[in-house]
């Protein structure tokens, strides 16, 4: 895999804001590669995405989920601090991921590298920025 914890996020803590009023963290991760029948078993990516939210010490809310047929699940976990996202589409070992948290509490990569672990990707990309009330120097 090309990440590691290190990597996903420069400062975990968030102790140092970049900006007056930064709202959250979101994350955006592709994973590749993945067990195709785990992708496509709503149960286990409904306790999956829940168990994922919890370890970002997020606060689950609600899940929901559906499977399609022939096949693929989308499952929402919606948090008092945002929400996560999870499409898959097992025919192609492939599932699209969003994480948002909002305040200084959560760690959204973390919800990330359980994720790639729990659905065995051979690979993976991840996205991180933070979500902010104001432009960068405004």
């Amino acid at each position: 895999m090309n990440n590691s914890l290190a990597s996903l996020h420069p400062n975990p803590g968030w102790t140092e804001p970049t900006c007056d009023q930064p709202v959250g963290k979101h994350c955006i991760l592709e994973l590749y590669a993945c067990d195709a029948d785990k992708l496509n078993d709503e149960s286990f990516i409904r306790t999956t995405i829940a168990t994922a939210a919890r370890e970002a010490g997020a606060t689950v809310l609600q899940l929901i989920s559906h499977r399609f047929q022939p096949q693929g699940v989308t499952g929402l976990v919606l948090l008092a601090e945002s929400h996560l996202s999870i499409h898959t589409w097992p025919e192609s070992g492939y599932a699209a991921v969003d994480v948002f948290t909002c305040g200084d509490h959560t760690m959204p990569e973390r919800a990330c590298l359980a994720l790639v672990h729990a659905l065995a990707a051979g690979d993976y990309k991840l996205s991180s920025f933070r979500r902010e009330t104001a432009l960068p120097g405004s």
